[in-house]
């Protein structure tokens, strides 16, 4: 019996083999899930570290020690004094580290001011990653390295002789003091960092932005410098970095085992010693994910198994009803009902077997070459586990072709040996496609319950809803066929009538048209979710980020940083200055940018930015400026309260930057006095942006009535210019008063009458009225407040004038104003919080070394693309690929059911069709009648198919993670691009049709 299956299986070995590869496809997929999870989960760990800042690749252990020097010990300052240079050892043992002593204290002796400390750095093994422009490196103990930038900037060279101090910060006189005896040094080396941001310097921002507004540079000195100057306490740290492959997927648990160790071994040791690292963060996301991998993979995983059985099913269903005459020879010689069904079955089974044990293997290739070539270097990890899917996708294999076969297997052998099969019973078809109408609507139903949850039967949800969805349509969609065939044989096109009937009365025409939809829409739902997931992180990686370039600098004054921005580009054409304040509970985010230079710089997803420089900045009137290196206040102050001082300051900004000067005038005293402060800066000019009424710290209850007469240089200064007079005084809706005092205004100058102040509210502010009030701004997203958070802190009033679909670097909600405007509304001297320098395309090269000469000291540069670049390893976005081999794999599928039916078919279309060539059906006919046949079945399905895709994204489409780890508030696509869809439609078309015609080809061969 086993000889004479295989002997059927060879006669029909076209037949077999096409089944074979079918049940291949379908277990290959089975098995490619798992196998390229495993490969992903290495990638994503791979990706996450190699776009890791260093914080998040490394830790420090930080130790304070206290100043041992006799008569200085404060033991009861902390409660340890732990030793790194004893203890680390004991603590640090995570496996892969690499670890890195240092310690430092600031000291003064180099430094033209006390306000500029240098920071004294030991870091062991420093010379390796430092590169010297001029001398040698260290070898003695009174030997010292500085870098380029200090160098200069104070005009030493290798071989000179400095000497330094231990120093500490004085918070009440805000200076540094020395406190040690100086210590002799000698200047072996100038250097350059080799990579300022490698690993191995850890988190101290060794080389960022500095006191005094420089470059970082520390003095690096050997141990036994550091321990042999006088010093007082010393802040050792203990860095330990993560080697190659330390954070590779399968070595992170016993990375989480040891850190979750030394945080029990820090925490024991109480408050003498803490641990700094991101290293949970990364592992955090790198767990994310995976998490996310895992959960988008699977969707159309399933749809693609659930695909291969109705292909199956309908291949075992066409095969069988070919071989009716053939059963029923064997029925009617007798044969036993067990020989029945193993002569009906073997046949597939073998061929299924065969397919599915050639799956395993394909599947595991299939997902090792893509890896090799979309991971490189990370690799696919192979194993016995990618293999757990594939029993039950071989087991649905096997049941689906005995469903398929036990129709003919049951039916009476008058019934077999008729040409024209009987009509399948419409009740039991409809009963079954209702079926699974109703587990897609449950699946669904699950979906939105659970909020996405994509476990359980929510996981069958998309597969459930393309499959049913393309029974409907061929339920519906497919009697047309036998109308349109009537009106083209009525009206003598019988080629096309011909081809029609052969699509609506053949049995298996309904199977392979829902087969060919279901296929299509597992397609185009491939394309859907990779177009939107690509579109969502250009969104991300764009708008996010706020511009192709976004570069961090140094504390700097708003007005300083404008003008540094100006001069590093005076077209104005590709920089453009900005400070972003993060969003605080119940309040939107803040974006301050130069707006003139927005519509051309920043990344607007797409909106036009043409109206955002008119919205934002309309006409203002000019600055209240001043200019002179001393300046003299004339104010008269009236009606003070006994005992209750009225203290007065004004904030300035120098035109020129880098920082805003706050002139403290002291104590008010009755009368008319004038009150003169040094101020250097305002030498080139200043606008003077508040005038401070305050009482002292905790007083309250303080009034007075204070008049402005003039603000201008005092007589000594040799400009002498006019600066504020009265007549610029004089008119109070020039000015603005904050809550607290009220304005008036007469020939004498401008008069303040403060009602009352609280000591601990910051006082009455005074302010030029130079800048529409409230501030324009352009809004998006729920934006109820009539104020914001402004550059100082302080309530800003706004009034939307533009509505935006997001701000670009900060999302929704979200406030975009004009950062002159915002400033001139500032009244602190403080520098910006976070200033940045926003870059488009268009920057040229040398642009960070023009930011540079401008005064500006860079500290970080975001690329967009290197954004991207991280989403693009993350594992939404390498989830997505395994779409791609979906895609493929469904096209193969429908192609290989075409190629099968039209196999099955051939014989019984070459012989009735060559009956009517012979009773005169012209060539034409018969050629439309073979070539048609399948493409406009494919067309059709195409259609359909596509709409059914659009269909069940609208429905499951929203539960796949595609908005990366953090989704950011942005308004992310949620539909696919129509031009996608087209094209994705286009292309399958173009690939079926191109199959079915070879198919039809074959078949015209044959008829005479």
């Amino acid at each position: 019996m086993i000889g004479l299956v295989l002997a059927m299986v060879w006669a029909r070995r076209g037949q077999a083999v096409t089944l074979a590869l079918l049940t291949l496809f379908g277990v290959a997929a089975a098995v490619a899930a798992p196998a390229y999870l495993r490969a992903a989960d290495r990638a994503v760990a791979a990706g996450e570290v190699g776009t890791a800042d260093p914080a998040s690749r490394s830790l420090t252990l930080n130790a304070r020690q206290h100043d041992h020097r006799e008569g200085r010990s404060r033991p009861d300052v902390l409660a340890a004094d732990v030793d790194l240079g004893k203890t680390g050892s004991s603590l640090l043992d995570l496996p892969g580290f690499d670890y890195t002593y240092a310690g430092e204290y600031p000291t003064l002796g180099i430094e033209p001011s006390e306000l500029i400390r240098t920071r004294l750095v030991y870091r062991q093994d420093a010379c390796a990653h430092l590169t010297m422009a001029a001398g040698r490196c260290l070898i003695g103990e009174s030997d010292l390295v500085i870098g380029v930038a200090t160098a200069q900037r104070l005009h030493l060279a290798p071989g000179d002789e400095i000497h330094l101090r231990f120093a500490f910060w004085n918070s009440k006189l805000r200076i540094f003091v020395p406190d040690g005896a100086p210590k002799r040094f000698l200047v072996s080396g100038v250097y350059r960092p080799t990579d300022p941001g490698e690993p191995y310097w850890g988190s101290h921002n060794y080389f960022g932005g500095d006191t005094g507004g420089r470059p970082g540079e520390p003095a690096f000195v050997t141990n036994a410098s550091i321990n042999a100057m006088d010093h007082g306490p010393i802040a050792l740290s203990v860095d330990g970095t993560a080697s190659p492959g330390a954070l590779a997927v399968d070595k992170l648990p016993a990375v989480r085992a040891g850190l979750a160790t030394l945080q029990q071994r820090v925490a024991g040791l109480g408050a003498g010693i803490d641990l700094d690292t991101d290293l949970p963060g990364m592992l955090a996301r790198i767990d994310a994910g995976r998490d996310a991998a895992h959960r988008i993979v699977p969707v159309l995983a399933v749809c693609l198994v659930l695909l291969a059985c109705l292909t199956i099913y309908l291949a075992v269903g066409y095969g069988t009803e070919g071989r009716r005459p053939e059963l029923a020879v064997v029925a009617l010689r007798g044969a036993r009902w067990g020989q029945r069904w193993w002569l009906a079955t073997g046949e597939n089974l073998v061929a299924i077997l065969a397919g599915a044990l050639l799956g395993c293997v394909a599947g595991q290739l299939l997902v090792d070459a893509f890896a090799a070539w979309r991971f490189p270097g990370v690799g696919a990890d192979p194993g016995l586990e990618a293999l757990r899917w594939a029993p039950a996708a071989a087991v649905a294999a096997l049941v689906t072709a005995l469903l398929a076969e036990r129709r003919q297997l049951g039916r009476p052998v008058a019934e077999l040996l008729r040409r024209v099969p009987p009509a399948p019973r419409a009740a039991t078809a409809i009963a079954a496609e209702a079926v699974v109408v109703l587990l897609a609507a449950v699946a669904v139903a699950q979906l939105a319950i659970t909020d996405g949850g994509l476990t359980g039967i929510g996981t069958f949800a998309t597969g459930l809803v393309l499959v049913a969805a393309a029974l409907v349509a061929a339920r519906l969609l497919l009697p047309w066929a036998t109308v349109f065939a009537r009106r083209q044989l009525r009206d003598g096109r019988l080629g096309a009538a011909l081809a029609a009937f052969q699509i609506s009365r053949r049995p298996g025409g309904a199977r392979l048209f829902a087969l060919l939809t279901a296929a299509v829409s597992v397609i185009a739902y491939a394309s859907s979710a990779v177009d939107v997931g690509d579109r969502g992180r250009a969104v991300q990686s764009g708008v996010g980020v706020g511009a192709a370039r976004v570069v961090s600098v140094g504390p700097v004054s708003r007005q300083g940083l404008l003008a540094a921005v100006r001069a590093a580009d005076p077209s104005g054409s590709y920089a453009m200055a900005a400070v972003r304040l993060p969003a605080e509970k119940g309040r939107p985010g803040v974006l301050a940018v130069d707006s003139a230079r927005a519509a051309a710089v920043a990344d607007w997803g797409g909106f036009d930015p043409s109206k955002v420089a008119t919205a934002l900045r309309p006409a203002a009137g000019s600055p209240a400026s001043v200019r002179g290196a001393r300046l003299s206040f004339d104010i008269t102050a009236e009606k003070l309260v006994a005992g209750k001082s009225l203290l007065v300051s004004a904030v300035l900004s120098p035109s020129a930057g880098p920082a805003d000067e706050t002139a403290e005038l002291g104590e008010l005293a009755p009368g008319r006095h004038k009150y003169v402060a040094d101020l250097p800066a305002c030498a080139a000019g200043c606008d003077l942006k508040a005038v401070n009424l305050a009482g002292r710290q905790g007083a309250s209850g303080v009034t007075g009535v204070v008049t402005l007469h003039a603000v201008g240089a005092t007589a000594a200064d040799p400009e002498s210019p006019a600066g504020l007079a009265a007549g610029d005084l004089a008119t109070a809706a020039r000015w603005r008063i904050s809550d607290g005092g009220t304005l008036s205004a007469g020939a004498g100058g401008l008069r303040m009458e403060v009602t009352a102040i609280d000591g601990d509210s910051g006082g009455v502010f005074v302010q030029p009225a130079d800048v529409p009030t409230p501030l324009p701004v352009a809004v998006a997203g729920p934006v109820v407040s009539s104020n914001v958070a402004g550059l100082d802190g302080r309530a800003l009033p706004v009034a939307e004038v533009l509505r935006l679909p997001a701000i670009p670097g900060v999302g929704s909600p979200a406030v975009l104003a004009d950062l002159e405007y915002a400033d001139r509304f500032a009244t602190d001297a403080a520098p910006s919080a976070d200033p940045q320098v926003w870059l488009s395309p268009r920057a040229p090269a040398g642009i960070l070394e023009r930011l540079r000469s401008a005064g500006l000291v860079v500290t970080r540069d975001t690329r967009a693309a290197q954004v991207r670049a991280g989403l693009d390893r993350q594992g939404p976005a390498l989830a997505l690929w395994f779409y791609a081999l979906v895609a493929v794999l469904a096209a193969a599928l429908a192609a290989g059911a075409l190629v099968l039916a039209a196999g099955v078919d051939r014989s019984r279309r070459i012989e009735d069709l060559s009956a009517l060539r012979a009773q005169g059906l012209p060539r034409v006919a018969v050629l439309r009648a073979t070539l048609w046949t399948y493409p406009v079945l494919v067309g059709a399905a195409v259609v359909a198919g596509t709409a059914i895709a659009l269909l069940g994204w609208r429905l499951t489409g929203w539960a796949l993670p595609l908005a990366g780890l953090d989704p950011p508030a942005f308004p992310l696509p949620g539909l696919p691009r129509p031009l996608s869809l087209i094209g994705t439609a286009l292309l399958t078309f173009v690939l079926l049709s191109g199959v079915a015609v070879l198919a039809g080809r074959r078949t015209l061969r044959g008829i005479r």
